[in-house]
């Protein structure tokens, strides 16, 4: 009985860890296809170049890939290092995410105040050489939601040292309608309605962080059960 359990969940950690890999390189892919054809995109933060959307894919994609090769050939092998291993490069990740969610809700205004220096800062990068994901980016935002700036259309004011804001920021699109007299603009800062469209789809991120939340701790409790009966195996053969 207590062999048919063992297989049972080797098994059942197998092809949850295989997919956990799966999961692992499809995100590699899109991170490494971002690099590639898009730059740095989504850099938006002057202290942080290197935090771009390609780049956290693919660190995200390649421990993900490494988690679920360990626990696969700890599964398949039965081996209690590997599998112990597993779960404690689990358990260490899902304990910083909760660490950095409740950080998050405990310093949100400190966050919010230096998040929006930081972009101003960056809007500064704008168009320079070698900055063209945080250029794409800026212009993708503006677009897409409609606004202009950090907190105001003015703060491109200071980056053009004159009445200007980029063309991504009109109403219409045209060349250099940047140029063009203020009513041509988008006037919502792009922070405050990033941050409204996020509260807005609250339910969708609640939802997608839960279902991470369950996703670990399914592989953290397939992890420690068949490392239980591993260990019981191998006394009861002793």
């Amino acid at each position: 009985m207590a062999h048919n359990c063992l297989q049972c969940i080797k098994y059942l950690m197998f092809v949850f860890n295989l997919l956990f890999w799966l999961g692992g390189c499809g995100i590699l892919g899109v991170g490494i296809w971002l690099a590639v054809t898009q730059g740095n995109f989504a850099t938006l933060s002057s202290s942080f170049p290197s935090l771009s959307a390609a780049n956290l894919l693919i660190v995200t994609g390649t421990f993900v890939m490494i988690i679920g090769f360990v626990g696969c050939i700890g599964a398949i092998k039965e081996n209690k290092c590997l599998l112990l291993s597993f779960f404690i490069m689990l358990l260490i990740i899902f304990l910083l995410e909760l660490t950095v969610v409740i950080l998050f809700f405990v310093y949100t205004d400190k966050i919010d105040k230096y998040a929006q220096r930081d972009l101003k800062k960056g809007l500064h990068l704008y168009g320079t050489d070698g900055n063209i994901g945080l250029t794409n980016a800026w212009s993708i935002i503006q677009t897409d939601f409609r606004c202009c700036g950090v907190s105001n259309y003015t703060d491109w004011f200071e980056v053009y040292n004159t009445t200007r804001v980029p063309d991504s920021c009109c109403l219409e699109f045209s060349e250099n309608c940047g140029l063009h007299s203020p009513g041509t603009w988008w006037k919502a800062p792009c922070y405050e309605t990033v941050k409204i469209w996020l509260q807005e789809n609250l339910l969708a991120v609640g939802i997608f962080a839960l279902c991470t939340a369950m996703v670990q701790i399914l592989g953290l409790t397939f992890a420690m059960t068949m490392y239980c009966q591993v260990v019981k195996a191998d006394t009861y053969c002793a």
